[in-house]
C-alpha cells in the first residue's frame, strides 16, 4: 500500500506508527536542472533526514507536476513560479515552503545564428519554442510585452525541452526560451538574446520553488522541515565555495550523472542560478512576498488568456512555518 492510498483511508490510517509510515514510498517531483541538491539526491541524506523512502521522479514541465499533485500521486515537488501561480489559481491544495533558486540567465531566449534575431523586437513573424505554462513561457511573454509586441506577432510553439532540442537541429524553430541542459546545447550554434534576470528587471520575476500538499505538510511537519534543512545544506555547500565546483569536483560529477548535463558545462550553468540561504528566504523579499508574486503572475497570465480566474489572496498557498522550523 502506498503512502498516498494510506492517507486517503482516513483516521484509521493515521494511526500508523512512525516506523510503519517511514517504510512507505514518497514520490518527489523534480526537474533535470543541474543544481547542488542533485549532488545530495544521489546519496541517502534526504531519506536519513526525513525517514521517507523517496522515489525521485523527473518531470518535463510544471504542467505535468500540477497534474501529479492534483491527483495525489505527488506530495512534495519542485515547481516554477508560473506553474505555481497556475496551480494556486486552479485551487490545487499546495503550499510553497522554500525557494529552490531564483532564475537568472539559467532560462534564456536563444536564437539561431541564421534567424536574423538580435533583439526581442526581431521575434515578430518568427517561430519560438517554449514549454507552455513554464517560468520560461512567462518570461517570454513578459519579454514580448516589454518589446511592444503581442502574442499574435509571434508564432509560439509549445514543446518540452527534448523536442525543442530536436526541432532546433532540424531547423523547425527560429528561437527558444529554455533552461539547461538544452539551453547549453542551443548556445553551441545560437546566441543569447535575453535572460530571466533581465525579464525580472522588466517586472516579470521568476523562480523555482519547493511545494508540498497542504494536508501532508500538516501531518508531517517535522519531516518536511528536515527536508527543507537538507535542501538548504546542499545549496550552502555550493555557496561556501562556488569556485571549487569545477568539472572534476565530485559533487559536479554526481550532478552530471543524475541530470545528463556535461560536467564541463555545470560550473557555468550554476552561475546562472541564484541560491538563497533558507534563513534569508523567511524575510519579506521571498516567502514574505511570495503570495504577492503569485497574484501578479496570475494577473499577467489571465491578461494573456492563459488562466480564467485570479484569486483575491494567495497567502494560503505559502507556508512560512516550515522554513522557520528548519532554520531554528
Amino acid at each position: 500500500m502506498t503512502l498516498f492510498k494510506t492517507l486517503m483511508m482516513g483516521t484509521a490510517a493515521l494511526a500508523l506508527s512512525a516506523s510503519a509510515a517511514a517504510a512507505e514510498t514518497l514520490v518527489i517531483a523534480t526537474f533535470s536542472d543541474p543544481t547542488p541538491m542533485n549532488a545530495v539526491r544521489g546519496t541517502d541524506a534526504f531519506e536519513a533526514a526525513t525517514g521517507w523512502d523517496i522515489e525521485w521522479r523527473v518531470f518535463n514541465s510544471g504542467t505535468e507536476v500540477i497534474a501529479a499533485m492534483a491527483s495525489g500521486d505527488v506530495k512534495v515537488a519542485e515547481l516554477g513560479s508560473s506553474p505555481l501561480a497556475i496551480a494556486a489559481s486552479q485551487g490545487v491544495d499546495l503550499q510553497m515552503f522554500m525557494l529552490s533558486y531564483a532564475i537568472g540567465d539559467s532560462e534564456s531566449l536563444i536564437a539561431h545564428a541564421d534567424s536574423g534575431i538580435t533583439a526581442v523586437e526581431d521575434l515578430k513573424g518568427k517561430r519560438v519554442a517554449v514549454p507552455i505554462g513554464s517560468t520560461a513561457h512567462y518570461s517570454l511573454m513578459g519579454a514580448i510585452a516589454h518589446a511592444g509586441l503581442t502574442e499574435a506577432d509571434v508564432t509560439i510553439m509549445s514543446m518540452p525541452p527534448d523536442q525543442i532540442a530536436a526541432s532546433w537541429d532540424q531547423g523547425v524553430i527560429d528561437a527558444a526560451f529554455i533552461w539547461p541542459p538544452v539551453q547549453t546545447q542551443l548556445l553551441e550554434t545560437g546566441s543569447r538574446i535575453v535572460g530571466g534576470n533581465e525579464t525580472a528587471d522588466w517586472g516579470y520575476p521568476t523562480f523555482n520553488a519547493w511545494v508540498v500538499d497542504a494536508t501532508f505538510a500538516a501531518e508531517n511537519a517535522d519531516a518536511v522541515a528536515a527536508f527543507a534543512r537538507t535542501m538548504d545544506e546542499a545549496n550552502q555547500a555550493y555557496l561556501a565555495d562556488p569556485a571549487a565546483w569545477t568539472a572534476d569536483n565530485d559533487s559536479v560529477k554526481a550532478i552530471a550523472d543524475l541530470t545528463g548535463a556535461g560536467a564541463d558545462q555545470i560550473p557555468q550553468i550554476l552561475q546562472g542560478y541564484t541560491f538563497v540561504p533558507l534563513a534569508e528566504q523567511t524575510g519579506e523579499k521571498w516567502l514574505g512576498n511570495a503570495a504577492n508574486i503569485m497574484k501578479s503572475t496570475s494577473e499577467f497570465l489571465k491578461s494573456a488568456g492563459r488562466i480564467d480566474t485570479v484569486a483575491d489572496d494567495y497567502s494560503a498557498f505559502v507556508n512560512t512555518d516550515i522554513a522557520a522550523a528548519a532554520t531554528q
